[in-house]
């Protein structure tokens, strides 16, 4: 019996020798496309868009659960980039070491053991899978609003189509409680016997834009990059150009008071700020897909933090210095301040660049998914036939299709505001993960080439354990219904590996 629990534990602290993953990327089927500005346009689409189009405004002003920053957003920014900063020195450094598809998940297999690594892969598709949820849904809400601006052109049934056509059936019945309306006018239902009744409610323009990326992204990831490319440039160029017309209409009596708040807003405006930061680690997943890894992704990990800081803090300044604190928009930030300058043109301008930054947050975190679900069926941890890689396209077409139909189900039934906060709570305990992983291998093998090494190390890896350790202490401590779903979804990841994933490994591992 002893011997029997003894074998069970060396199975689950069992690693996978870094040699082993670099010879099986040397002989997969995934094409390596990408360059540096491939990977930099991944990088931007994933950070750059939801924090300057959304979130901003919330952590200049806040709102129900905190105080504002204040024109002090810039110092929660700075904060924020700075946690961010040792993460992904972090990932530089395994990225370039270990060039495998899987992210954090193959950088634990390699220093923490079996059981460790299924339940990272695990926790990651908080971050991508059920982030995207919420992403999907956003760009249902800026659809909407940019569609209301050809109400003179379109006809009204797509200007303003059905609400129950635009959102899940969750999302319907607290709009119906928020306002004091009957559900029954705004969705309809379906009548069984006994009095039951079935909510009908499909977020539309969600699954749409879920099925186009799919396709997208089995057609190959350098045509998903192209695509990005675009939308990246758009949304560049939107953001570049409000700085630039904005600056001029700047007044600087609107930065005072510069902190209102106080440490307390700084703090509650970093929590908030530091989502925006959420996806960078998405480029390590292409590692694979790579022609230089060891090059190309430390470059654009780090390029990309430093890219986006620079155009926060630049909006943010902007932003406070064109609108007086108090009438900051908290929803449409950037177009608000437009219109406050007499540019209503720039609000379907915004409208336009929101859906390419959202659109391409979708692309970059559905990419991350599929390629984390493809190296833990190679590790025989999910069944292995749904690896298969298109014979056409070379890529993973089956998981890709199980990535967005995922995204698409949870669109339906997920409450948004979970999924986001679950979404955050995956991001935390990859990045915990990542610094640790650096001083685990410093340790056991510190004769191992590394391309690129994170600099005064301990200090960053452990200073970035503790910035990210106490985010999730302080989001666990706030309270809400996250927490909870957190821990069962850890409950949830423990009994699959029981039930399937240990069994599998050891019939074909």
């Amino acid at each position: 019996m002893n011997d029997k629990i003894l074998n069970i534990v060396k199975n689950l602290l069992s690693k996978k020798s870094t040699d082993v993953f670099i010879q099986e990327s040397k002989s997969t089927e995934l094409k390596k496309t990408l360059n540096i500005f491939d990977l930099l346009i991944l990088g931007v689409s994933a950070v750059v868009g939801t924090g300057i189009f959304t979130i901003i405004g919330s952590a200049i002003v806040g709102g129900a659960n905190g105080v504002g920053a204040g024109t002090a957003v810039i110092i929660s920014m700075l904060i924020a980039a700075t946690a961010s900063l040792f993460s992904a020195l972090a990932y530089s450094e395994m990225a370039a070491m270990i060039p495998v598809a899987g992210s954090a998940y193959t950088f634990t297999y390699a220093t923490m053991g079996e059981f460790m690594a299924w339940m990272v892969g695990w926790v990651l598709m908080l971050e991508y899978a059920i982030g995207n949820i919420t992403v999907a849904t956003a760009w249902t809400g800026y659809l909407t609003q940019l569609l209301k601006g050809f109400k003179h052109v379109l006809p009204q049934f797509v200007t303003n189509f059905p609400f129950w056509l635009r959102n899940d059936f969750r999302s319907v019945y607290a709009f119906c409680d928020k306002y004091n309306i009957d559900v029954h006018d705004k969705m309809p239902f379906i009548h069984l016997p006994f009095g039951l009744e079935i909510p009908v409610a499909v977020n539309i323009p969600a699954i749409f834009i879920v099925l186009l990326l799919t396709i997208i992204l089995i057609k190959g990831v350098k045509e998903s990059t192209r695509v990005a490319g675009i939308m990246v440039f758009v949304n560049l160029s939107i953001i570049i150009s409000f700085v630039i017309v904005g600056s001029k209409y700047v007044a600087p009596d609107n930065w005072l008071p510069f902190a209102p708040n106080g440490i307390e807003g700084i703090l509650a405006g970093t929590f908030i700020i530091f989502f925006a930061y959420i996806g960078f680690d998405a480029i390590s997943t292409a590692a694979e897909e790579t022609k230089n890894p060891q090059r190309d992704l430390p470059i654009a990990i780090i390029g990309t933090l430093v890219l986006c800081t620079i155009l926060y803090v630049s909006v943010a300044l902007v932003l406070t210095g064109i609108v007086p604190l108090p009438h900051i928009d908290t929803q449409a930030p950037l177009a608000h301040a437009m219109r406050l300058i007499g540019k209503n043109w720039y609000a379907g301008a915004i409208s336009v660049g929101a859906l390419c930054a959202l659109t391409s947050v979708l692309l970059v975190y559905q990419l991350g998914t599929t390629r984390i679900f493809y190296a833990i069926a190679r590790d025989n941890f999910l069944p292995k036939n749904i690896m298969q890689i298109h014979p056409k396209y070379k890529t993973p077409h089956i998981i890709t299709w199980i990535s967005g139909l995922i995204v698409i189900f949870g669109a339906l039934f997920m409450d948004l505001n979970i999924s986001a906060e679950l979404c955050n709570y995956g991001t935390f305990a990859s990045f915990v993960i990542i610094c640790i992983e650096v001083l685990i291998l410093r340790k056991t093998e510190p004769d191992r080439i590394r391309p690129f090494k994170v600099p005064f190390c301990p200090l960053f890896p452990i200073l970035g354990i503790i910035l990210c350790g106490c985010f999730m202490v302080y989001k666990a401590l706030s309270g809400g219904e996250s927490s909870l779903y957190f821990v069962l979804w850890v409950i949830m990841g423990v009994s699959i590996y029981i039930a399937y994933g240990y069994k599998n490994k050891r019939n074909n591992g």
